[in-house]
Order: C-alpha cells, then sequence, then structure tokens
C-alpha cells in the first residue's frame, strides 16, 4: 500500500511515517523502478505500534527498543517490563516536577491583586527569575 494509506490505516500522518521509514525505525519495501515505498500489513502494525509507544511518551531510540523486543520471540517479558518501569519512573518525575511548577505559579497568582495597576507580582518575579519553591 502507498504511504497515504500506511498513514491513514495506523492513526499516523504521512510526515511521520516518511519520518520513520527515513530514520530506518520501519523499513518498507521500496520498488527499485518507481522507487515509491510500498508499506505492508506488517509495517502498517508497526507503525501502529510506534504510535501507540510514542503516546506513552516513549523516546524514538527507546522505540527502536520496544520494536527489537517486539520482533524477538525469543526476548524476556522482563527487558520489556524493566523498559516500562523505567518509563513509569520518568513520568512520575516529570508529574512532581509539574506539580512543582503549578505550586509555584499558585503562589505567584495569589500576590497578584489582578487589578487595573500596572503592579504585578508575576512579571515581576519571572523577569527577575526568582522561583518561589
Amino acid at each position: 500500500m502507498n504511504i497515504g494509506t500506511a498513514a491513514k490505516q495506523s492513526g499516523l500522518t504521512t510526515k511521520t511515517v516518511r519520518y520513520y521509514a527515513n530514520i530506518g525505525l520501519i523499513v518498507p519495501y521500496q520498488n527499485p523502478s518507481s522507487g515509491y515505498r510500498d508499506y505492508s500489513e506488517s509495517d502498517v502494525a508497526k507503525l501502529q505500534f510506534i504510535g501507540m509507544a510514542r503516546r506513552f511518551n516513549f523516546s524514538i531510540e527507546e522505540c527502536r527498543e520496544l520494536l527489537a523486543l517486539y520482533e524477538d520471540r525469543n526476548r524476556s517479558s522482563h527487558d520489556v517490563k524493566t523498559l516500562t518501569m523505567l518509563k513509569i519512573h520518568e513520568i512520575e518525575n516529570k508529574i512532581k516536577e509539574l506539580q512543582s511548577l503549578k505550586d509555584q505559579l499558585s503562589h505567584l497568582a495569589a500576590g497578584c491583586d489582578g487589578n487595573d495597576r500596572p503592579d504585578c507580582p508575576i512579571l515581576d518575579a519571572l523577569s527577575a527569575g526568582k522561583g518561589h519553591g
């Protein structure tokens, strides 16, 4: 199938599918006479797999590793779980970081009267590079 059909079936954009092919994440058959790539059902399944992994915030290299594990029928599920647990740890750290940012912004917002006066403690804190927390 052509790239447009593969993109539609995988739920990705044509640009994304082309990028994944260009970096070797998937390797569709390339017709030697036309130069066009021909995507198989297997390629579409891999694209769907990558799309889901990316939604879970796995990096391109992590997706490459997951795909290798996916294709290796002799793999240990331990390897997959280890990679997933590392991602969970990253997400937990990101949540803590975002909560801290939210708390700091809430503190700044609470200190602002939000009236018609030009003085603004939020802008003052941002321009001074002062974080609270």
